[in-house]
C-alpha cells in the first residue's frame, strides 16, 4: 500500500510501501508506542531507546541513527498531547523515522500564516511587480473583512475596493510594462475586466449585497492571477543537466481528479481541482502529470484517508511506485525544494540537511489539501508515484512553521471542492484524473513515447 506520514514528527512521509513521503514517521523515538503496518496487521513496536533498534537498508547502504536520551526527553515534552492526529507513512515495519531539527522559535512565532491556496499559488510566481501586488493584497483582505459582524462587514469592504481600485489606477501603467512581450494583449484584456469588475464589485457595496462579494472577489482574483502569470516571461531557470531528459513541467497545468464516494449518503463522487506548479517544482509536477496522461491513477483506489492527510499512488503488485515500460525499472524522482529568495529548487537534499532551518518554502504545507510527493524517509530521491493531499493542522505541522516543509516536495494545492476531501475513505475510488490546462507545458513527456 501507498506510504504515509509517520506516527514520529513526520520525519518522513512514506507511501504504502513507503511512508509518509512514503511513509511519515512514527513517534517510537518520542517515547510513545508506534504501530507500523506489517503484513496487512498493525503491530505494536518499541518505544523511545538509547538506540534504535531496528535499521532500514535501502540498496547498497545501511542507515542506522542513534537517539540519545535527552533528545527523547525532549522530544517526549514536545510531543505531549499530540498522539493523535499525527499520522505515520506507512513504511516496512523495519524503518525508523529520523528525528527532525525542531523549528527555530522565531519562525514559529511569526505573522499568520496565509491559507489560501489561490494566495499561496498567485505569490509563488516568479515575479516582481510591486504594482500589481498591491492590487492583489486589499482583494485578499475582503476574506477577513467579511468575518465581520453584521453590515459593518460591507464598510470594511468598501475600503479594500477603494484600496485595490486606487492602486490599480496608480500602478496600471509599471502592470502593463511588467507584462511578457509575448502575453502583452492576453494581460491587457484582462486588466480592462478588472477594471470593469472593480466597479461592479463596488455597486455591490453600495447595494449593501453581502452575498455577492465573495463570488464576485473570486472573479476579480482569478484576473490578478491571470495577469501576475502573463508577467512570466518563458521558463526562469536551467534544470539540472542530470534531470532535464525527465518529464518536466515549465509553467503550471490544472487536472480535474474525479472520486467515486463509497458507503456516503451526502456524497456520491466529487472532482478536485487542482494546480500543480512547475514554476516551483518543475520535476515533481512534470513526473505528476505525465503518469496523469498514462492514466496511471484511473481506477486507483485512496490508499490512506486516517484525517491527517489523504494518499494514493501506491500500484497493486510488489512495486512501490510507477515501473517505466521502457526501461522495465522504477522511475524515481529527485526531492525539489524551492526557498524564498532562491532564483531555482533545491535538489536532493532537506532543508535540514541544508542547514536552512528558518528558510521558508515557496510552497509550504499551509493550505488543506496541500499536494506533495510520498518518499522513503531514509531517501531523499525515491518519490515516484505516491502522491498525498495534508488535511489536518495540527501542533507539529502549524501553517507557517511546518516540520513538513523542506521535506516533501510540495507541488501543488487543490483550489476547488477541498473541503471535500476530509470525507473520502480508503477504498474510494478514482475514476479518472485529467490535464484540463496547461498540458502544453509539460516537456518530454515519456507517455508520447510509449505511445
Amino acid at each position: 500500500m501507498a506510504a504515509l506520514v509517520s506516527h514520529h514528527y513526520y520525519s518522513s512521509l512514506s507511501a504504502s510501501k513507503f511512508t509518509f513521503p512514503r511513509t511519515p514517521t512514527n513517534l517510537s523515538h518520542l517515547g510513545f508506542p508506534n504501530y507500523l503496518k506489517s503484513g496487512g496487521h498493525w503491530r505494536l513496536a518499541p518505544c523511545c531507546t538509547s538506540e534504535n533498534p531496528h535499521q532500514f537498508k535501502p540498496p547498497n547502504k545501511a542507515k542506522t541513527r542513534t537517539v540519545s536520551w535527552k533528545e527523547c526527553a525532549i522530544s517526549v515534552a514536545l510531543a505531549v498531547g499530540l498522539l493523535t492526529g499525527v499520522p505515520a507513512l506507512e513504511w516496512p515495519s523495519n524503518a525508523n523515522a529520523v528525528t527532525p531539527a525542531l523549528p527555530d522559535l522565531s519562525v514559529l512565532i511569526s505573522g499568520p500564516p496565509i491559507k489560501d491556496p489561490g494566495t499561496l499559488l498567485r505569490n509563488a510566481l516568479p515575479i516582481n511587480n510591486k504594482a500589481i501586488r498591491e492590487v492583489q493584497k486589499p482583494l485578499e483582505d475582503i476574506t477577513d473583512s467579511l468575518k465581520v459582524a453584521g453590515l459593518k462587514a460591507l464598510d470594511s469592504v468598501e475600503r479594500n475596493v477603494k484600496q485595490a481600485s486606487r492602486a490599480l489606477k496608480q500602478g496600471k501603467s509599471l502592470i502593463v510594462s511588467g507584462l511578457a512581450e509575448s502575453k502583452k494583449d492576453h494581460g491587457m484584456e484582462l486588466l480592462t475586466k478588472l477594471e470593469v469588475g472593480m466597479e461592479d464589485l463596488q455597486r455591490i457595496v453600495e447595494d449593501r449585497n453581502p452575498d455577492a462579494v465573495g463570488p464576485k472577489q473570486k472573479e476579480l482574483l482569478q484576473y490578478v492571477g491571470g495577469v501576475e502569470e502573463d508577467m512570466v516571461d518563458g521558463f526562469p531557470y536551467e534544470v539540472p543537466e542530470e534531470y532535464q531528459n525527465m518529464p518536466l513541467l515549465k509553467g503550471r497545468a490544472a487536472v480535474d481528479m474525479k472520486v467515486k464516494v463509497k458507503d456516503n449518503p451526502n456524497l456520491d463522487e466529487c472532482v478536485f481541482h487542482i494546480v500543480l506548479d512547475g514554476y516551483n517544482a518543475p520535476v515533481t509536477a512534470g513526473n505528476f502529470v505525465d503518469l496523469v496522461e498514462r492514466h496511471f491513477y484511473d481506477g486507483m483506489e485512496i490508499q490512506r484517508a486516517d484525517g491527517f492527510v489523504v494518499q494514493t499512488g501506491d500500484p497493486e503488485g510488489p512495486a512501490v511506485g510507477f515501473i517505466d515500460p521502457s526501461t522495465e525499472k522504477p522511475r524515481t524522482i529527485p526531492l525539489e525544494i524551492m526557498v524564498d529568495g532562491e532564483k531555482a529548487p533545491f535538489y536532493g537534499a532537506t532543508l535540514e540537511d541544508l542547514g536552512l532551518y528558518k528558510a521558508q518554502t515557496k510552497l509550504p504545507f499551509n493550505a488543506f489539501g496541500t499536494m506533495a510527493m510520498a518518499r522513503d524517509e531514509f531517501d531523499n530521491n525515491s518519490a515516484s508515484s505516491q502522491v498525498f493531499w495534508l488535511l489536518k493542522e495540527s501542533e507539529l505541522t502549524p501553517s507557517n512553521a511546518n516540520i513538513l516543509d523542506g521535506r516533501y516536495a510540495v507541488f501543488g494545492y487543490v483550489t476547488e471542492n477541498e473541503d471535500y476531501l476530509a470525507d473520502l475513505k480508503v477504498g474510494d475510488v478514482i475514476e479518472s484524473v485529467q490535464v484540463v490546462s496547461g498540458g502544453e507545458n509539460l516537456v518530454n513527456p515519456s507517455y508520447k513515447i510509449a505511445g
